[in-house]
């Protein structure tokens, strides 16, 4: 059945309808061309699912009717935050996709000392709002029904400061040796919250990761091959929610 993620207030408790309007109703009715009497599922992005049917379309607008709801599903039971270095081009895209697919709950884009790019106050909002795009599709692709949210960038101090108490903290970098990433999700009980914290090209510098360190963060190594940076967050995705979480099965 066809999926398709609206916002929580348009869900109409009194009468059990839904009124969808924007790129999802045309969606609904010039791509797929469902009509009156078409059953749909209908996500809030907030974990909540809905089964429904299409009672009318209009030019810009699809009138459902809720005939059921139930938890969404598709969560990690462990919530993993990527704090990601901003890339070039189309990398961040790629992070957010492949993020979402694995199981990413939100993203913190932040600027490192050296990062290449740098947006003004227009382009962040632009690219922001072009990655949150990036995340609801994966997530509507995928089986998901939580969007995961990506923030405004920020600088890393910032970011530091963000991070709740409690959270685990890792950092993945190329001049750790000794603690592997392998050792630590094994030596530990499941986290609640997992922060991963990956630079940008180039990485990090040492400073950033002492910063990092004073706030609890744990710097980590991934073996002996230095992974791109639209890499390495996956990657350490992958492998946290493999370890604590639902990826490969649970049992």
């Amino acid at each position: 059945m066809p999926r398709f993620f609206i916002e929580p207030g348009q869900i109409q408790n009194k009468s059990d309808t839904v009124l969808i309007t924007g790129t999802e109703a045309h969606h609904i009715t010039r791509v797929l061309r469902l009509g009156p009497g078409a059953g749909v599922t209908l996500l809030d992005g907030c974990g909540n699912q809905y089964a429904g049917v299409i009672e009318k379309t209009d030019k810009g607008s699809v009138r459902c009717r809720v005939l059921k709801q139930g938890p969404a599903g598709g969560e990690p039971p462990v919530r993993v935050v990527l704090v990601q270095g901003i890339a070039k081009g189309e990398r961040m895209d790629y992070v957010i996709q492949k993020g979402t697919e694995l199981g990413a709950a939100a993203y913190l884009p932040v600027y490192c000392r050296r990062s290449v790019v740098r947006l003004d106050g227009k382009k962040e909002a632009t690219r922001r709002e072009r990655w949150q795009r990036i995340a609801l599709e994966a997530a509507k692709q995928c089986g998901r029904g939580v969007v995961p949210l990506v923030h405004e960038p920020a600088d890393w101090g910032q970011v530091l400061s963000a991070i709740p108490t409690g959270a685990l903290v890792l950092v993945p970098w190329e001049e750790e040796m000794s603690r592997s990433l392998k050792k630590e999700l094994k030596g530990r009980p499941r986290p609640k919250e997992v922060y991963i914290l990956i630079g940008p090209e180039g990485g990090l510098e040492k400073h950033e990761v002492d910063q990092a360190c004073e706030r609890g963060a744990i710097p980590v190594t991934l073996g002996p091959r230095i992974l791109r940076t639209e890499t390495a967050g996956p990657a350490v995705i992958a492998m946290v929610l493999y370890q604590w979480g639902d990826l490969g099965g649970e049992g």
